[in-house]
């Protein structure tokens, strides 16, 4: 039992807080480069915090999420080019910083998994259900090969996919639809598993058959509200249930 509607063939697993535990890791990348833009142009502003990153960063596309979260801020800077420097005062040069505090984190400490999502995913791929990573992150080929789970994934649709192939950033719903186009399926026959609010509203805009949110950092109620059909604190809660197709449990 996988606690999901009858009729799922297929799932599409965010990565970042859903199966790695690399969320915090970003979210540590983007404060220290935030709080460091930040009071180099006003020492008495306030920092980047949790709730912040929940709600402009997480789950987005890197340029969207310093657009969004500058435009918070009443900040504007020109978008600049993917290939600026990470000194560049732009959109991309911003997000080229966090990148490199991120990579170097990575190198240093490695990719670690959840446990529960390790088994749900084992047991979908027993189930038959076919499997695909959809992540923002534009090291996703990365980080899955580090995470050592890439023999439990069809397909993986991540930022330089996204680039590559002009899809919009959650939560549009465009990645999640990729990655059902990459596995065969239609939407209705997939359920999206998120722990970013970007995410499950990407979920329900696609119209996907059951949106699963993943609360790793005590915002279930804003989940639900952003689109989850069920909320679990992890994956492993799933295991062992029975869920109707009106996806009550």
């Amino acid at each position: 039992m996988l606690g999901l509607p009858d009729g799922i063939t297929a799932c599409l697993f965010d990565m970042d807080g859903v199966l790695t535990r690399t969320a915090t890791v970003h979210m540590a990348a983007w404060k220290r480069t935030f709080d460091e833009f930040l009071r180099a142009r006003d020492p008495e502003a306030p920092g980047f915090t949790q709730d912040e990153y929940n709600r402009f960063v997480d789950g987005k596309q890197r340029a969207d999420g310093v657009r969004d979260f500058l435009r918070s801020r009443g900040i504007t800077l020109p978008d600049g080019s993917p290939d600026d420097g990470p000194d560049a005062e732009t959109v991309h040069g911003i997000g080229q910083r966090k990148n490199a505090r991120l990579l170097r984190e990575l190198d240093e400490h490695g990719v670690e998994v959840y446990p529960g999502s390790i088994r749900f995913l084992e047991a979908a791929r027993a189930a038959g259900l076919a499997t695909a990573v959809v992540t923002a992150s534009a090291n996703g080929e990365q980080v899955v090969t580090a995470g050592g789970f890439g023999h439990l994934i069809d397909a993986r649709i991540d930022g330089v996919v996204a680039a590559a192939e002009g899809l919009r950033g959650k939560p549009a719903p465009d990645t999640f639809l990729a990655g059902a186009r990459a596995l065969g399926v239609a939407p209705a026959q997939a359920v999206v598993f998120e722990d970013a609010l970007a995410g499950v509203a990407a979920g329900r805009a696609g119209q996907f058959g059951y949106v699963v949110g993943v609360d790793r950092v005590g915002q279930a109620d804003a989940l639900e509200h952003n689109g989850a059909d069920v909320v679990v604190e992890d994956l492993a809660e799933l295991l062992g249930t029975e869920t109707t197709t009106e996806g009550q449990t």
